[in-house]
């Protein structure tokens, strides 16, 4: 909008002034127009100065309180940096409390892959004992085969050793019988033979006594070789009996001591069969044992891996996101600290312009005040001033644009001049002379 105004006087002096109504708006709802008009009219004299008319108007102060809309969007803008301000900190707390938790993670990743270098060096370490104790039981067994080699080869040899020693104690009991036996039947056919000779001699000394009977009994004689030979039958039928009875002993002897020694030989291989049966037993049992060690000492390490990897996955897939939190935040803080800016240099271009349009009008209307008291003509030389104002500041939802001329001539004539002017560009212009 163009407004204009015209004051003359008396003395032939006239003044113009003009200036291109602003209008601003502000994103969130601000806006504000300002204009200013004034005229100073008198009617013309000549030679005397004429009575001037003031526009009541001009004399009331100016209206420069600030928009309550102005005062509620910087109030709005502080409370914002407050909130963001708030939102800032409170994100660096939440950066320094992540990197902590990373920290921790990396401390357990780090324990983590010490365990498992732990627990391979005991794997290893299990291995070596089950490999010994496998070693060991091959070797008990192989002295197993050897001991029951060497007991069967044991008892090969004691059987031997006792059947030569029962034949060496046969020979000495068959000859110490016989010889016993023998000088048993020598003592009895010493006696015999003394009891025969006694009885000859016995007979003899009867013959002796009673010789006529013998002399009649001559024709028949005395058989000796026959009572020898018989005598000598029944002995040796007496030492065949003997004999016989012996070997039925040895036999009944050798039986039992047979029985005895298979008894006992039975007797110590069920001993040491049922020892080594104990032993195999244990040795299995500690084999079994150390199986379930060994399978449950790698279910546990199994276990630990897999917590481990889960638990590292999770440590990466928490630091990626804290990664894309932090740089989401960077980029808010960032795109926040922009808007901060642009803000804030809203807020000074409205602080500049506020000023420079103060002091304009402080400035004109000292002009306007000071031209009231010094209005004379004296020569007809004529003396122009324009000047113009343009400022404009472009952001999204805000535009400022605004033109002011002021045009002052003294002579016999009034000249109004008028200039459009619409965003720094020059619209219209004219110049109107008055007659006196």
């Amino acid at each position: 909008s163009f407004n204009s105004r015209s004051y003359t006087s008396g003395s032939g002096a006239s003044s113009a002034f003009s200036q291109v109504g602003s209008s601003s708006s502000f994103r969130g709802g601000l806006g504000s127009s300002m204009s200013l008009a004034a005229g100073y009219s008198g009617a013309p004299g000549l030679g005397d100065i004429t009575a001037v008319m003031v526009n009541q108007s001009l004399l009331s102060p100016l209206k420069l309180e600030v928009d309550p809309d102005i005062q509620a969007v910087r109030a709005q803008e502080k409370e914002q940096i407050k909130i963001l301000n708030n939102k800032f900190a409170s994100f660096m707390d939440k950066v320094r409390h992540l990197e902590q938790q990373n920290k921790i993670l990396e401390t357990k990743r780090n324990l983590l892959q010490q365990q498992k270098t732990a627990r391979s060096n005991t794997d290893n370490m299990f291995e070596s004992y089950i490999n010994n104790l496998w070693r060991q039981l091959e070797t008990l067994a192989q002295e197993k085969l050897k001991l029951k080699l060497t007991k069967y080869e044991e008892e090969i040899q004691k059987r031997t050793d006792m059947e030569n020693e029962f034949v060496i104690i046969k020979k000495d009991v068959d000859e110490g019988e016989l010889e016993s036996r023998l000088e048993g039947l020598t003592d009895e056919i010493n006696f015999y033979r003394q009891l025969y000779e006694e009885e000859i001699h016995e007979m003899q000394s009867q013959i002796s006594d009673t010789s006529v009977v013998l002399s009649m009994d001559n024709s028949r004689p005395l058989d000796l070789d026959g009572i020898i030979t018989e005598v000598k039958a029944q002995y040796e039928e007496i030492a065949n009996h003997s004999q016989a009875e012996a070997e039925t002993m040895y036999q009944i002897k050798y039986k039992e001591l047979q029985t005895l020694s298979g008894k006992h030989r039975d007797d110590l291989r069920r001993t040491k069969i049922s020892e080594m049966n104990r032993n195999i037993n244990r040795l299995q049992a500690e084999i079994e044992g150390l199986k379930g060690q060994r399978a449950s000492l790698e279910a546990a390490i199994a276990d630990a891996e897999q917590r481990g990897e889960l638990a590292v996955k999770d440590a990466q897939a928490k630091l990626a996101e804290l990664v894309a939190a932090l740089r989401t935040a960077t980029q808010d803080m960032a795109r926040q600290l922009r808007e901060y800016q642009e803000l804030m240099n809203v807020k000074l271009a409205l602080d500049a312009e506020i000023a420079t349009y103060r002091k304009l009008l402080e400035g004109e209307e000292s002009r306007l005040e000071s031209g009231m008291h010094n209005m004379s003509i004296h020569t007809k030389t004529t003396s122009g001033y324009s000047g113009g104002l343009t400022s404009a500041y472009g952001t999204p939802g805000l535009n400022y644009g605004g033109s002011g001329s002021f045009s002052r001539s003294s002579s016999k004539a009034v000249v109004v001049k008028k200039i459009e002017t619409r965003d720094g560009k020059l619209v219209l212009e004219s110049s109107d002379i008055l007659p006196k």
